[in-house]
């Protein structure tokens, strides 16, 4: 039996449906991803909480369905709910980096997904440098920040050392600057 049989595909389950997320994004993708994660992970030492990235399927509705999603990054604090290589429980923050294939199901049906399963705070990063931060109010997202990366420094505009902190977790900040950083 060679790897590639041992190897799992790398997919979501929506409504039923599978949505097959091969080939890999870009590398920006991983960039970006990676920066946040080890921001995120470096400030959650000796916490109960985790951060995963791309690695741990988020069971939205196990008692309905089989469904799951595949978050970019995801900080989960029950650890109760991990089983295998799936969650559960609710996550209390979620960050999906936009790339091609996804753009659309990260803004629409995805969204709607983690709004109603009750995460917290759900971030859209894009690539191309602008991050959208949604918080949950009431049962519903409402855009809490909309930054584009400027990162010129004799732009007026300038924005790479904008200090953005998750609302579940005051202690953890990070600047654009960071988020974006490797990209060029």
């Amino acid at each position: 039996m060679g790897l590639a049989e041992f190897e799992r595909k790398k997919d979501e389950k929506i409504n039923g449906v599978i949505y097959d997320m091969s080939p890999s994004p870009n590398f920006k993708h991983g960039i970006i991803n990676n920066n946040i994660n080890r921001i995120i992970g470096n400030n959650l030492k000796n916490s109960l909480c985790l951060v995963f990235m791309e690695n741990l399927d988020f069971k939205y509705q196990p008692d309905v369905n089989d469904d799951y999603l595949c978050p970019d990054i995801m900080v989960v604090c029950d650890r109760k709910y991990l089983k295998g290589g799936a969650y559960y429980g609710v996550p209390k923050f979620v960050a999906e980096t936009l790339s091609h294939s996804t753009a659309k199901r990260d803004k629409t049906e995805k969204k709607d997904i983690y709004e109603k399963a009750g995460v917290e705070e759900y971030w859209i990063v894009s690539p191309q440098g602008s991050v959208e931060i949604y918080y949950l109010e009431d049962g519903r997202y409402v855009l809490e920040q909309n930054y584009m990366l400027q990162n010129d420094k004799e732009d007026e505009d300038y924005n790479a050392d904008q200090v953005i902190v998750l609302n579940s977790f005051p202690f953890i900040k990070m600047t654009l600057g960071e988020i974006f950083e490797g990209l060029e």
